[in-house]
């Protein structure tokens, strides 16, 4: 049978040379290169001990230099397989998960068109770059600006802006003469249901060309500049050149960049991969708005056999860690890994990068965790294991987990690690009471049976619960940057807030002193200016007084960028009524800090497996009074009084004693 003319070409791009090669040759590592698809082994068509076979993963063929052997992944099938053209293009076709086309002469129009779409889409990349250097496109280039996106990092991504029309793309199109529906099926325009004119998909945004491995642009994403647009990013269909869920953005680029590093970092967004790719990171991809599935999965393992997942520092961030677990299970093998960079609270890659600069972004990449430590963090936090049939079902839940790994190797080394993990959380020993006499006094178990320490374990210390502590600095900087950014764009907010102002203390140092200097500011302004004064605003005197640009630094976290109600131009009752509420949150959190403090200190030194469920308890309570004082509304301080009143109860009670029976 004859096959259609693309069909050749979509097995080679979804089934890597390389990849074929691997299961007859053991590569050289010393001479191979695979970032940059660049592979030597020796050859497996004649005896050899040096690597003379070279495989180009990119062109997508062989070559021996010592018997001359060539071809590409269809003829090493048929040389090493020993079977014919049709069934090595079978072999490969399951592979790649293609169905062996019917004999239908419509199937090589069909590959046909596809080639065409593909030279819609290099047009529309080519209007889309110069409509950004048009005046409609000026706040679009503020915008980026603003990001700290650089001229040349525009080129190197090409980033373009698609005009606030229904057809500014499809005259452009229609005037290099493509046809409508060339344009509606490359994805580029929607033409409606009623049958009427189509018009442009993106409109109003900034946009992103997606390309494939090969170099060749095949999707959109468009940010859109308007703050109510329905969808804030907006991808591409499903078209003949497009699945999302076998591409990744900037796949290319990275690919080559991990030639050199050995690393692949894989972010949430497009604006995640440019920053880390402006901070020197290159070697990042992203999913396409959606989350990773196999085929991702397999292409990051061609290009890196330890993909790190860097994902954004919230509960929906590490939701999304977790269903890569589940995903990556059945697929692990030797060799084949993942590790997890869980960004700080409130922050994505973009965000810390401006904020805290490219060494404390590779601080943490460099920080990440291996994924079984994330499975037993799923599998335990927010739990109490104090029976033993609550410890029999982690048991069960965590087999159940492991079983899925086909490789019986990995599998081991997976059990290995919760086994140590399993005993840290416990079976903890307190050296110092190790060798104590078997007895049990006031103070507990002693001897025979292990004390448990004083701090909480390891892995208790590692869940979001026992972490709240520390999260709250994340959280915090986050409270406090809106609280001052408010206060900024709103004199009188800050005059109202002024009493709150100067007798809360703030958790992060640097705004802390912030929160000074703005006192300062704020005497200085109601002395000499008056409110409104259009010659010196209360911020200008913040950087007078500083040396820097207060709204510049408060506006590097996005969720306080992007929040409406605190902006210069959002209503006084709005910002002071976000100003109150954020008060109030800190206030019982800096008041459990306290208390928390107090009970470790009313310990004195003794504690088992309570000191894990009391840190919980404590915070639920924290979290119970922070949903109250959104929820109900009620008074601060009556918030704080109940929290303090639970936790003293909590303390005069003893909870964790061991009681008789």
């Amino acid at each position: 049978m004859s096959l259609p003319s693309g069909f050749l070409d979509e097995i080679r791009s979804r089934v890597s040379i390389s990849q074929v090669v691997a299961r007859k040759v053991g590569w050289d590592a010393r001479k191979s290169n695979p970032g940059k698809g660049d592979y030597w082994a020796p050859c497996p068509f004649h005896q050899e001990k040096t690597a003379s076979f070279h495989v180009d993963d990119r062109k997508g063929f062989y070559y021996c230099f010592g018997c001359h052997a060539k071809g590409d992944a269809l003829s090493f099938v048929r040389e090493t397989e020993n079977v014919g053209f049709m069934e090595a293009v079978e072999i490969l076709a399951r592979e790649a998960g293609m169905q062996m086309p019917a004999r239908d002469p419509e199937a090589a129009k069909r590959a046909e068109a596809r080639k065409g779409l593909a030279e819609v889409m290099e047009l529309a990349v080519r209007f889309c770059r110069m409509q950004l250097s048009s005046a409609a496109a000026a706040p679009a280039r503020a915008y980026l600006d603003r990001r700290g996106m650089t001229a040349e990092t525009r080129e190197r991504f090409e980033i373009g802006f698609a005009p606030d029309s229904r057809v500014a793309m499809l005259s452009f199109l229609r005037e290099k003469g493509v046809p409508d529906a060339d344009i509606v099926a490359a994805g580029l325009a929607i033409r409606p249901d009623d049958g009427g004119q189509p018009f442009d998909r993106f409109r109003g945004r900034i946009m992103f060309p997606i390309r494939d491995a090969r170099g060749q642009a095949i999707a959109f994403g468009g940010r859109a500049m308007d703050p109510n647009a329905p969808a804030k990013y907006l991808n591409s269909p499903e078209t003949p050149l497009f699945d999302k869920g076998r591409a990744l953005y900037n796949v290319g680029p990275a690919r080559e960049a991990s030639g050199k590093s050995g690393a692949l970092v894989v972010a949430e967004g497009y604006m995640d991969v440019i920053a880390l790719a402006q901070a020197g990171i290159g070697h990042a991809v992203a999913p396409l708005g959606t989350a990773v599935t196999e085929e991702q999965l397999r292409l990051m393992w061609r290009i890196a056999d330890e993909p790190v997942i860097a994902l954004d520092g919230d509960r929906a961030g590490l939701a999304a860690a977790l269903r890569v677990i589940d995903l990556a299970l059945p697929m692990l093998e030797a060799g084949k890994a993942l590790r997890f960079c869980l960004m700080p609270q409130g922050l994505d890659p973009d965000d810390l990068i401006r904020d805290q600069g490219a060494d404390a972004m590779r601080n943490l990449l460099d920080a990440a965790v291996p994924m079984v430590d994330l499975l037993w963090q799923r599998e335990t936090e927010g739990r109490v294991f104090d029976s033993p049939e609550r410890r029999a079902a982690l048991d069960v839940r965590l087999r159940q987990a492991i079983a899925k790994i086909p490789d019986p190797g990995v599998q081991a080394h997976y059990r290995e690690a919760i086994r140590e993990l399993r005993a840290q959380l416990f079976r903890p020993v307190r050296p110092e009471r190790a060798q104590a006499p078997f007895a049990r006094g006031k103070g507990g178990w002693r001897g025979g049976k292990p004390a448990l320490p004083v701090m909480p374990t390891p892995a208790a210390m590692q869940s979001l619960l026992g972490q709240a502590q520390h999260n709250d600095d994340g959280a915090a900087r986050i409270r406090e940057s809106a609280i001052l950014l408010a206060c900024l764009n709103h004199p009188g907010v800050a005059e109202t807030v002024e009493g709150d102002l100067d007798t809360v203390s703030f958790i992060c140092p640097d705004l802390d002193g912030l929160r000074r200097a703005l006192l300062q500011a704020l005497a200085l302004h109601l002395d000499t200016e008056g409110y409104g004064s259009p010659d010196r605003t209360l911020a200008e005197i913040v950087r007078e007084r500083t040396g820097e640009d207060p709204l510049e630094r408060l506006s590097r976290i996005g969720q306080v960028r992007d929040n409406p109600h605190i902006a210069a131009g959002a209503p006084a009752e709005s910002a002071l009524a976000v100003v109150r509420e954020e008060l109030a949150k800190h206030r019982a959190v800096t008041g459990i800090r306290t208390e928390l403090a107090e009970a470790e200190e009313e310990i004195g030194g003794v504690a088992d497996e309570g000191l894990t469920w009391r840190l919980q308890q404590a915070s639920a309570a924290r979290d119970r009074s922070l949903r109250a004082a959104l929820e109900r509304g009620r008074d601060e301080g009556q918030d704080e009084n109940a929290l303090k009143a639970r936790l003293q109860q909590m303390i005069d009670g003893q909870i964790w004693l061991r009681r008789k029976k």
